[in-house]
């Protein structure tokens, strides 16, 4: 069997949907605006209607892990039948689950998330690089051996970020352009993108660094965060026809009305999509 890379299968998926990810996100406070009690039950809910009113039509949807463990093994049925749902309607499931460790854990981690094998396998996941890129190969490997992709922490929106991303590494470098450059080695001569994606915040306002790296840019932090489409070029220059941008609060705010989250991710794709082909 044929195994299709991630960095092509998202390509296709952003060209026929529209290039937006929209994140599954059920805090305390969403829960509430949505009517629904912060329990197991309300988590089902929401879930179920996200699912249902996008799985079929947006490139990708991006469940937040850390909310839906913290209800324990429930929750972690309910992100299963999320996982589940969202790949057999088309949606492409990015786990959001910024794990970062070494040796057999990290192995672990690349196989809850990775191997067709788990009832958690997902298209791609988020890692944190900063254990060294290096401590990220069983999941680099194992994508790859799986069509499947890795999205790394780069360059985040949050302000706390700076001082361990911006800072120098020996040769002059900062520590994000050089997690950068590890990822642009990954990818390089795939066509049309490869499947080692990075995480670059939208808010930055310049990025500061060379992000040609032949793969996906997420671009958290439209919407709610403050970043519109139209920032998009003046962050991610030449490399802003790979950005994935992400929003969550800014279409969830708009359910549980089925048509209302419908309306407002199209919305959002289309100001992406005219935002990029201006570019």
């Amino acid at each position: 069997m044929t195994v299709i890379p991630f960095g092509t299968r998202l390509r296709k998926a952003m060209d026929t949907r529209g290039p937006l990810c929209v994140g599954i996100d059920p805090h305390a406070s969403l829960l509430d605006a949505w009517g629904l009690d912060d329990d197991i039950k309300g988590l089902e809910t929401f879930t179920r209607t996200v699912v249902e009113a996008l799985a079929d039509r947006v490139a990708v949807l991006k469940p937040q892990s850390a909310f839906f463990e913290r209800f324990g093994s429930r929750g972690i049925a309910v992100l299963e039948k999320a996982v589940e749902e969202s790949r057999a309607a088309g949606a492409l499931v990015l786990m959001d689950a910024k794990r970062g460790d070494i040796g057999s854990t990290m192995g672990a981690y690349a196989a809850t998330y990775l191997d067709p094998a788990s009832p958690l396998f997902s298209d791609a996941v988020t890692v944190s690089p900063y254990l060294g890129f290096g401590s990220l190969r069983p999941a680099l490997d194992l994508a790859k051996e799986n069509g499947a992709g890795v999205f790394v922490l780069a360059l985040t929106s949050n302000p706390e970020g700076a001082e361990v991303q911006r800072a120098t590494a020996a040769d002059g470098r900062s520590l994000a352009q050089l997690m950068l450059d590890h990822m642009a080695a990954e990818n390089a001569g795939a066509d049309p993108m490869g499947s080692v994606g990075a995480v670059v915040g939208a808010t930055l306002g310049d990025a500061g660094a060379d992000l040609a790296i032949n793969g996906p840019l997420l671009a958290p932090g439209i919407g709610a965060q403050g970043a519109t489409p139209a920032d998009l070029p003046g962050v991610f220059g030449a490399a802003v026809g790979n950005v994935v941008p992400s929003v969550s609060r800014g279409v969830l705010r708009h359910g549980p009305d089925l048509t209302g989250l419908r309306d407002s991710a199209q919305r959002f794709a289309d100001e992406v999509r005219e935002a990029v082909s201006g570019a």
